[in-house]
This record gives C-alpha cells, structure tokens and sequence, in this order.
C-alpha cells in the first residue's frame, strides 16, 4: 500500500512570523508581533503533523 503523502506547515509558519511582526510593527511592537505569529505558526504546524500522523495509522 503506498504511503500517503505528508502535508508541508512551513509555509504557514513562515507567514504567520512575518505577518506577526508586520502587524507588531504598525502598533509599535514588532518583536511581540513575531512571537505570536511564531506561536500561532507552531499551533497550526502540529495540527497538520497530528493530521498527517492519524492518516498513516501511528
């Protein structure tokens, strides 16, 4: 049986960074910008693993 093809979070990740951190410069906190962004980022990426994970069957 084939091994179902993984989904990529990087990209969300990434976006989300520099999202946060555009939107934390407009309101004159960049750094806490990117935080969130980054921890937003993480969130989705494991949701998308935990998918990916219950989809191979582990």
């Amino acid at each position: 049986m084939a091994r179902p093809n993984p989904s990529a979070a990087g990209a969300p990740l990434a976006l989300l960074i520099v999202a946060g951190a555009i939107i934390g410069g407009m309101l004159h906190q960049p750094l806490l910008g990117a935080v969130i962004g980054a921890a937003a980022g993480i969130m989705i990426a494991v949701v998308v693993w935990l998918r990916d994970r219950s989809k191979i069957g582990h």
